[in-house]
């Protein structure tokens, strides 16, 4: 008899999605399931309406990012040699092509290294060494490097610059690098942690691309005189906020001398919108014997937007996109300052082509970063995700991911978060975990097509034996996890056996946590050293998990949903009498395999091949925004197959739901029919709704997450 799931369908308030479909112009249906998952406010309903890429937060507002970039275009006059450092997963090996690309096309003598063979993570002693003895004067860590304090300070000591560029989180102690680009860094300026290390790099990029423009480095200031008394200022540099100013002169109390107006604006280029009028009133306000020096963005704004050609800002303030989704976006400063970098970019698009198709390029890598490394499914990931798939379904893939999804299967149906996810992804990382990464790198980088294709053929046999060892590995393992878990009182479990390939040391941690439903470390060894990894569940934070344990490793880090490590055979007993300390503590959230969470309750009327338009709506799916989940009640089972041979075996049911009959697989539940389901029962079901295509022809399909007799 299966267990049973508990259902829970968020209660929401009617005035709630009334809200949200009034403001945002939803549906009804849409406008609930949002309110259902708590993506209410302006902010966080932004990133799942649009994708436009001008709503990515600005590479600039990493407060160290103009030092990165000075230290890279010095690097490029001065002819050093400059090493990119990364990791050997997906996530590291994207960021490496992405920096090592650009500079390339900046004629930078770069060259790119990654962890081989037996390796550890993170950059290494000899990679340090050997870039010496080069005469190599910069290095760049791409998706590492905040944990590596002995080998950056090796390297400063032999004169070699260092910017590291991560996302892992920092340890209480940061390497003595130059320059550190680490949105998890409290003091980075950047609003937004949760971005993967090829976003980090992308951001790198980015921002080497904006200084081939006459704007980099401008101080430009916005002016703008509201109710012919207000002075509203706003500085910015390399198109990010810095300072504003406000004050009100309309009660006379305030003369312009001691406002501070005049220190703001000294030694700026004042930008305005309708010089005339704004003339005029700083006029009437301060006399016309103080001359202010301005340049109307108008008229050279209306040559590449023509609709603002006699638009005011207040206009403009009513028209924003910004403005709908924010509270603070509707004054008539914050139109100027939207609309100006509009402007910007528009024009920097005109002038450098390239930067747009380069910045589209990229972020197909990008979003294989996300998903890879499991970030949330929130924010700029949203758009960075968005853009990638809608690039890659409108014929665009970049080189390199157009030989391997050609290889796969992929090309012509439309690819999804999951297509990556089962697919693309696994098999680029199956490389890294047999110890080669650098096909996976070469496969982006390669020049000729034929090339490509190789590498894609190389990479897809790596994958296979990434499998086999997969497999073999579980083998080894028997009764031991459960063993495990009775030890450790249900609530953690540690598995270390020498016979697991170190490469699938996660693989097998993660296929822990399926069978377990606990945290679980894996754990191998190589000659005198521990190689582990860890994956969480049930609301445990790796990371901070494995920080309790002192100061025992050779190397460790990670995020909170998964983390790795290693140690000498010397600290192997403390780190257990450690691991049995801390799982007497351990607090577990609920089994969230236990739960469904419904999203919409759906009668007869919504099941139909329109629903797909809101399941889409929702992509891309992953971390933080899992696949919708629709309930109906009394759906008819008119039909039964069991599919698949040996111990797991599917049930495909075929739905009657009002007039029409859906197909509907449960995976591995083919003992549940006959035994709780049979033909002619009516049944509550709850499931997601999804394409099923197969050979070119593209239908929708259920697939059940749980199901009960109706009542």
């Amino acid at each position: 008899m299966a267990i049973l799931k508990t259902w829970n369908k968020k209660e929401i308030s009617r005035d709630q999605a009334l809200a949200l479909h009034n403001k945002y112009k939803l549906g009804a249906l849409e406008a609930s399931i949002l309110a259902r998952r708590g993506v209410t406010s302006g902010g966080d309903l932004l990133y799942f309406l649009e994708d436009d890429a001008r709503f990515l937060t600005r590479p600039f507002e990493f407060f160290q990012m103009e030092d990165a970039v000075d230290r890279i275009l010095a690097a490029a006059e001065e002819g050093e040699k400059v090493l990119i450092f990364g990791d050997r997963d997906v996530d590291g090996i994207t960021a490496t092509a992405v920096l090592y690309e650009q500079l390339k096309r900046m004629k930078i003598d770069v060259s790119w290294r990654l962890p081989s063979g037996d390796d550890s993570y993170g950059l290494s002693m000899a990679a340090v060494e050997d870039f010496a003895k080069n005469y190599g004067t910069l290095l760049i860590t791409v998706d590492c490097g905040i944990s590596n304090y002995a080998e950056i300070q090796r390297a400063q000591e032999l004169g070699i610059s260092v910017i590291v560029t991560d996302h892992h989180n920092p340890p209480e102690t940061l390497p003595a690098a130059d320059i550190i680009l680490n949105p998890k860094l409290s003091d980075s300026g950047y609003p937004f942690a949760e971005i993967s290390g090829c976003s980090v790099a992308f951001k790198l990029a980015q921002a080497l691309r904006f200084s081939q423009t006459e704007l980099y480095k401008q101080d430009i200031c916005l002016l703008n005189v509201r109710d012919q008394s207000v002075v509203e200022c706003l500085k910015l540099r390399n198109m990010v906020k810095r300072k504003s100013f406000e004050k009100d002169f309309s009660d006379g109390t305030q003369s312009l001398s001691s406002s501070g107006l005049i220190e703001f604006l000294r030694g700026e280029q004042i930008f305005v919108w309708d010089a005339p009028a704004v003339s005029a009133a700083l006029k009437n306000l301060f006399g016309s014997g103080v001359e202010f020096n301005l340049f109307d963005v108008r008229p050279e704004a209306a040559k590449i937007i023509p609709y603002v050609s006699n638009a005011t800002l207040q206009k403009l303030a009513g028209l924003s996109k910004i403005a709908l989704y924010s509270q603070d976006a509707g004054t008539e400063l914050d139109a100027f300052y939207n609309i100006f970098i509009t402007y910007l970019e528009k024009k920097i698009a005109q002038s450098f082509p390239t930067i747009k198709e380069c910045d589209e390029r990229d972020m197909q890598l990008v979003a294989l970063s996300v998903f890879s490394d499991i970030m949330p499914l929130k924010n700029e990931n949203r758009i960075f995700a968005r853009r990638a798939l809608n690039t890659m379904n409108t014929g665009r893939p970049r080189s390199g991911l157009l030989e391997l999804m050609a290889r796969q299967g992929l090309l012509g149906k439309k690819i999804c978060a999951k297509d990556l996810g089962w697919n693309v992804i696994p098999a680029l990382n199956a490389a890294g975990r047999i110890g080669s990464p650098e096909d996976s790198l070469e496969l982006f980088l390669a020049q000729s097509p034929d090339q490509r294709d190789a590498f894609a053929q190389k990479i897809l046999d790596h994958n296979e034996r990434r499998k086999d060892l997969e497999n073999s590995s579980w083998e080894y393992l028997g009764g031991r996890p459960e063993k495990s878990l009775q030890k450790f009182n249900g609530k953690f479990c540690l598995i270390v056996e020498e016979k697991i390939h170190r490469g699938v040391v996660g693989r097998i941690a993660a296929k822990l946590v399926q069978r377990v439903k606990v945290p679980s470390i894996a754990m191998t060894k190589v000659d005198d050293i521990y190689i582990g990894s860890m994956r969480t569940a049930r609301g445990v934070n790796c990371t901070d998990f494995l920080d309790s344990f002192g100061d025992i490793y050779i190397n460790h880090g990670g995020h909170a949903g998964a983390a790795g490590f290693s140690l000498t055979a010397q600290n192997f007993e403390k780190f257990q009498q450690k691991i049995a300390g801390l799982v007497q503590d351990l607090k577990l959230g609920a089994d969230e395999d236990q739960t469904v969470d419904i999203d919409a309750e759906l009668t007869a009327q919504y099941v139909n091949d329109d629903l797909m338009k809101i399941v889409d709506m929702f992509e891309p799916y992953g971390n933080e925004n899992p696949e919708l989940i629709f309930m109906t009640q009394r759906a008819r089972i008119a039909g039964a197959q069991i599919l698949g041979k040996g111990e797991r075996q599917h049930l495909k049911l075929y739905l009657e739901i009002g007039s029409q009959k859906w197909p509907a697989l449960w995976w591995d539940q083919a003992g549940r029919y006959k035994t709780e389901f049979n033909e002619g029962d009516l049944i509550d079901v709850a499931y997601n709704f999804q394409r099923n295509t197969f050979n070119g022809h593209e239908g929708r399909q259920l697939v059940i997450i749980d199901a009960r007799q109706s009542l």
